[in-house]
């Protein structure tokens, strides 16, 4: 739904459903805290943030016209769904393959989402990437600021 609407303010309502979708994903992982840091920071701030900017920009909707007929696109989902069928019926017979377990064990998913393991990574092993983040995050709130500002 996201890619598929025409008006970008519905297009950002509809991300900010994705979001929330993928914090209850991650509330089923057990992991409440990266669930609960999902929708403050991107549900929360930052789309608030590209919403800020669509409706302060006034984009307007664009009148397209459609360039594949109608009944092209039928036979293409039509096609594409015959394919993901057939994807699943061909995986329903297939059992697991034995194998080594890996790093990440039942006991160390459970540890995974503890906040003090999540804090020692971003502050440790992650602190690069967390700084680009936030400097990003800077950039797109003073290009916002700028935009803004009507021309004197």
């Amino acid at each position: 739904m996201v890619i598929t609407r025409r008006n970008p303010l519905h297009s950002a309502l509809f991300l900010i459903l994705n979001f929330l979708c993928i914090a209850v994903l991650f509330l089923l992982l057990n992991s409440q805290f990266i669930a609960i840091v999902q929708v403050m920071i991107y549900a929360g701030a930052i789309m608030m943030l590209v919403i800020f900017v669509i409706m302060l920009l006034s984009v307007e909707e664009e009148e397209r016209r459609r360039k594949i007929p109608v009944s092209l696109a039928q036979v293409i989902g039509v096609v594409l769904v015959l394919m993901l069928l057939a994807q699943l019926v061909g995986g329903v017979g297939v059992q697991a393959l034995p194998g080594e377990q890996g790093e990440f064990t039942p006991e160390r998913m459970a540890q995974v989402g503890d906040i003090k393991v999540v804090a020692g990574l971003l502050f440790t092993k992650f602190l690069f990437p967390f700084e680009i983040a936030s400097i990003l995050l800077l950039v797109g709130i003073i290009g916002a600021v700028i935009l803004s500002k009507k021309e004197r």
